[in-house]
């Protein structure tokens, strides 16, 4: 029987892709009219990289990270999770999990990379600036 060796390889995104997936973002948004901020996690839940557009909520700034990390972890949509979670989430994760529309995971070749997190927008805005992230990324929304 063969050995399971200690390591393998793994597709990791970069601070550069981040950078890319920001600006389009920060495009979106202006292109919508509604500021965001936006954050962006490794898969890890290690934030890569974070803009405030002008205007945008003081306190979306922390949620917008906490979708990010959600979306990571759970590796899908938050918005999928299930509703009857919210407060298990937020609890066993001292508030850094939440299931608020705005996070999705950043996908290759079917492996999560990381997670963006959009907030200061309605629901359908934050969805729309996150899946403007994938898009500059050069990941599929999922």
């Amino acid at each position: 029987m063969s050995e399971t060796p200690p390591t393998r390889a793994k597709l990791a995104f970069t601070h550069a892709a981040a950078l890319r997936a920001l600006a389009a973002a920060a495009a979106r948004a202006d292109e919508i009219g509604v500021p965001h901020n936006v954050s962006i996690v490794d898969d890890g839940g290690n934030l890569l990289a974070f803009v405030r557009t002008d205007g945008a909520k003081l306190l979306s700034r922390e949620t917008s990270l906490s979708k990010a990390i959600a979306a990571a972890s759970h590796r899908q949509p938050i918005r999928r999770l299930d509703p009857a979670l919210e407060t298990r989430l937020a609890i066993a994760s001292g508030g850094r999990l939440t299931n608020l529309a705005g996070g999705l995971p950043i996908l290759f070749g079917g492996e999560c990379v990381g997670g963006v997190g959009v907030g200061s927008g309605t629901p359908e805005q934050d969805v729309d600036v996150a899946r403007a992230v994938l898009g500059g990324a050069g990941s599929r929304p999922p």
